[in-house]
């Protein structure tokens, strides 16, 4: 379900570009694409001690991705320059800008413990999961 899902979201970022270009073509000076947000191919998979993230953002310094974990939801956001932005291209497939990916997962994990390597323009982000169940003590108040 998660792949087609992906493929979907891919689908219609696609038929947008596709629309932006022909109204651009169209209208060159009063159409303006609105900003938009990428998302990198990601891959997620789990081991018997953790569920690790893997995305493909070749081009990035790590100092420049953003990494979060709130309530079990994995945020990794950046911006990724095109140096060569003034240029004429003749076909543009790299996606360059803002970009923002969100995981959602289930399970418990040892938020201490989460660790982010880059390397080879792959981001891996290993969550450890807990041993056992977090149990949260009851404070009872007598009258």
């Amino acid at each position: 379900m998660g792949q087609e899902l992906s493929e979907a979201f891919d689908d219609l970022d696609q038929f947008e570009r596709q629309v932006d270009q022909m109204l651009h073509g169209v209208f060159p000076h009063q159409h303006r694409s609105r900003p938009r947000t990428w998302r990198p191919p990601t891959d997620v998979y789990e081991t018997d001690d953790a569920v690790i993230v893997k995305i493909e953002i070749a081009g990035m310094n790590p100092e420049d991705l953003k990494i979060s974990f709130v309530d079990r939801v994995l945020v990794v956001s950046g911006n990724r320059q095109d140096v060569d932005a003034k240029l004429s291209y003749h076909c543009l497939e790299i996606p360059y800008g803002e970009f923002q990916t969100e995981i959602a997962l289930t399970g418990a994990y040892d938020e201490e413990a989460i660790e982010a390597k880059y390397e080879n323009g792959f981001l891996r982000v290993t969550l450890p999961k807990t041993k056992g169940e977090h149990r949260v003590p009851i404070k009872v108040q007598s009258r």
